[in-house]
């Protein structure tokens, strides 16, 4: 029953990658993605159902649309997989780490983390495929983060005075990457930015949000000097940034006291 169990969530999770996947496409598109058919990306014919079986239809087909052949990107099986991966994780792992603090929080601690790595896996392939920041989804988790702490804090798991010190690290993330973004005109840090700095300055909070941060510049630098030597880039070019923030982000998250004892 238990393997049954893990192959159930393994196949929720890449639907909801699949779901990610139409969120992203249609909201950088500008259409709706709640209403309406799912159509092939390039011959615009609506797709059966079972055209959009996670995994399994990219694999029958060989990676081509059913009704015009034409390639299809890898990303799409690789999102699903991805996604049913973090479902399993949260199932096998982290579901076990969250049950280990008291009722009422013992409920909504795995469901708040699991959201949470969704809306980073969401914001880290916008802006890696296209460039762009869906800010409502950013401020979707600013909301959520907010409300998990506050029900921390009456619940006694959490301390007053480290919500705010989360609050200031977000706001002094915040106005750390607007200040950059006035200074280089746009062309160092983008609006949207500031936004994910924002929420993964809440999520964070202190010290984290600030080592989170200076190791995303770190990254940053790392990955574009590699990118430049490989010319792939050039000097001139832009490289996502929200990618860096969300890999920091997930550092911090799992081995953040590690690394605050190694720096302190």
């Amino acid at each position: 029953m238990e393997v049954v169990g893990w192959i159930l969530v393994f196949v929720i999770g890449t639907a909801v990658g699949s779901f990610i996947n139409v969120l992203i496409d249609r909201s950088v598109a500008g259409v709706d993605w709640v209403r309406g058919r799912s159509r092939c990306d390039h011959c615009k014919k609506d797709l059966a159902w079972f055209d959009l079986i996670p995994i399994l239809s990219w694999l029958a087909y060989r990676g081509r649309s059913r009704c015009c052949h034409t390639p299809l990107p890898y990303r799409y099986p690789v999102v699903e997989l991805l996604t049913g991966l973090l479902f399993l994780w949260w199932l096998t792992i982290g579901f076990v780490f969250f049950r280990l603090v008291e009722a009422p929080i013992v409920m909504i601690q795995p469901g708040f983390w699991l959201l949470t790595g969704l809306i980073m896996l969401i914001l880290f392939l916008a802006d890696f495929r296209y460039g762009v920041v869906l800010t409502p989804i950013v401020y979707g988790g600013v909301g959520m983060t907010l409300l998990y702490r506050v029900i921390l804090v009456g619940a006694g798991q959490y301390q007053i005075m480290d919500l705010v010190k989360s609050c200031l690290v977000a706001g002094g993330a915040y106005g750390f990457f607007w200040f950059l973004n006035r200074i280089t005109r746009g062309r160092g840090m983008a609006e949207g930015d500031m936004d994910v700095a924002l929420y993964f300055g809440l999520l964070l909070g202190w010290p984290r949000g600030l080592i989170g941060l200076g190791l995303s510049f770190v990254l940053g630098a790392l990955i574009g000097l590699l990118l430049i030597g490989l010319k792939i880039k050039s000097r001139k070019d832009t490289v996502p940034f929200v990618p860096f923030m969300v890999t920091a982000t997930l550092i911090m998250l799992v081995w953040g006291e590690q690394i605050i004892g190694f720096l302190g």
